[in-house]
């Protein structure tokens, strides 16, 4: 068995004073997706955040045995990891190519790797991202953080508030990411979740409530409904 590329020890967050994470714990294997549930409000994005030291935290993180919770956004990026947020974060006056191109940091980034899972980014690459739809959106930002050799990817609920086809297309791109990449998957949707993830953690009231195989979870009703508030076969909001 291999060592967790990702290890977090009593992660604890807060924003403006609050608290909105009170001790979270877990371990992110170095293969394979790895699925962040739970209820909205339970402390998912603010738990990725943390991580990537966007917000005020304590506790223990380490990438690769490495202690990097010290240590300030950019350079966590430096060190390889990929993230990509809730809200895309994508600059609406820049092109494709220009969003695409700021994002390289490598001498020889992934451009074709890229190309070939979004074709429609380099159909629309001399368009303003400000104007493109909310799923093409979401493909930039993905694609931005695929384009570099990262050892693992933060990817912050990617399928939110888009049609059924582009989730589809979002998901088959994750799910070709993870063949090189492990991914920490913050995720909404149960049927994405079903197809992608290996192992997921809950998440309720800031902290860490049940460890499992993804798979263990969505298969029983009882618990699905108790962890998470829906029923397995229901792609509702956590």
């Amino acid at each position: 068995m291999t060592d967790p590329i990702l290890e977090v020890a009593h992660l604890r967050c807060s924003i403006a004073g609050q608290q909105v994470v009170e001790d979270v714990s877990f371990q992110v294997p170095a293969t394979g997706i790895t699925a962040v549930l739970g209820r909205n409000g339970a402390g998912k994005t603010s738990t990725l955040r943390g991580i990537m030291g966007l917000i005020s935290r304590s506790g223990e993180v380490r990438l690769a045995g490495e202690r990097i919770d010290q240590m300030p956004t950019h350079k966590l990026v430096q060190r390889g990891i990929g993230y990509v947020p809730e809200d895309r974060e994508v600059f609406a006056s820049l092109t494709v190519a220009e969003n695409l191109a700021l994002a390289e940091r490598q001498a020889t980034p992934r451009r074709e790797f890229v190309a070939e899972l979004f074709p429609d980014l380099v159909q629309r690459k001399d368009q303003q991202a400000g104007t493109l739809s909310g799923g093409q959106q979401q493909m930039v930002s993905v694609a931005r953080a695929l384009l570099n050799d990262n050892r693992i990817l933060l990817v912050d609920e990617p399928t939110k508030g888009l049609a059924p086809k582009i989730v589809s297309e979002v998901a088959d791109a994750l799910q070709e990411a993870a063949k090189t990449v492990p991914i920490l998957l913050v995720e909404q949707n149960l049927e994405v979740v079903r197809q992608l993830a290996d192992d997921a953690i809950v998440i309720s009231g800031g902290k860490v409530v049940h460890v499992a195989k993804a798979a263990q979870i969505l298969d029983d009703e009882e618990l699905t409904k108790r962890l998470l508030g829906v029923h397995a076969e229901q792609e509702a909001a956590l």
